[in-house]
């Protein structure tokens, strides 16, 4: 017989309330269960005491009898401090840009980056400019004399 501790849900319709349950594996998710170790309301506020009610040495006797905790259980006992975290898996990369689109943005910085250089050497060269329109006159009046 595998055990499973596992979320038995009650409550009305959109008002969820679960009761932390033993049961063997192959019974339904709200069906017969072997014992209710705790509770869990998620209606209530975070910090609210009756969100999470645990039967720690019950849950411990299980754990060590063979019982295994369903995902969802195993963080809530984690966040009861019953049990360890389980080490959570690297996040997936879906919400990055793929390839294609690295390429893209590459691109248009680069081409941003050239047009910054390209205004700013017109900018560097203009006083160039303005000095040798300045040297011209006294040229022009030094020929004068």
């Amino acid at each position: 017989m595998s055990l499973k501790i596992r979320l038995a849900r009650g409550g009305a319709k959109n008002r969820p309330y679960y009761r932390i349950v033993v049961a063997d594996s192959r019974m339904p998710r709200d069906g017969r269960y072997i014992e209710r170790v705790g509770s869990y309301n998620p209606m209530l506020e975070h910090g609210d005491e009756d969100r999470l009610v645990v039967k720690e040495d019950r849950v411990k006797h299980w754990l060590s009898v063979g019982a295994q905790s369903t995902d969802r259980v195993q963080r809530l006992l984690a966040q009861a401090g019953v049990v360890e975290s389980k080490a959570r898996p690297e996040q997936t990369k879906q919400d990055k840009p793929k390839t294609k689109a690295l390429e893209r943005i590459r691109e248009k910085e680069e081409a941003a980056k050239a047009a910054a250089e390209a205004a700013a050497e017109p900018a560097e060269e203009a006083p160039a400019e303005e000095a040798a329109a300045e040297e011209a006159p006294a040229e022009e009046a030094a020929a004068d004399e």
